[in-house]
């Protein structure tokens, strides 16, 4: 399941728990990242992680996120929270514009302040 995370009006910020399947993706995340990128000229998003890594690994919802997320073009920073190193090193290497950070999930303020441009720090 996927839900999202209220935040500034520059950002969209989303939580996946348990199990995620790609229609979750599609239903919840994918429209508000189309309503955002119809209004700024970047999009700031957050995407964190509370899956086990058997959640990532075995099922296709990411790999069709992925898939769903290269339509965007205007990304300006793009955050993975998440304690699979696998999700932060590599998982989101899509990104060709803007910033990626990834941080662990005792990190989840800091990761939010950077998205929303409060800090260039990690």
């Amino acid at each position: 399941m996927i839900h999202k995370i209220e935040t500034a009006e520059n950002i969209v910020a989303f939580r996946a728990l348990g199990q995620v399947t790609t229609d979750d993706f599609k239903m919840v995340v994918l429209p508000e990242l189309e309503g955002l990128s119809k209004g700024i000229n970047g999009i700031n998003f957050l995407f964190a992680l509370d899956t086990d890594s058997q959640d990532l690994t075995n099922n296709s919802w990411l790999q069709d996120s992925l898939t769903g997320l290269k339509q965007f073009a205007n990304w300006k920073r793009f955050a993975i929270v998440s304690d699979d190193e696998v999700s932060i090193s590599n998982g989101f290497t899509f990104n060709e514009s803007g910033e990626f950070r990834g941080f662990k999930k005792q990190a989840f303020n800091k990761a939010l302040k950077w998205v929303e441009g409060s800090t260039n720090n990690v």
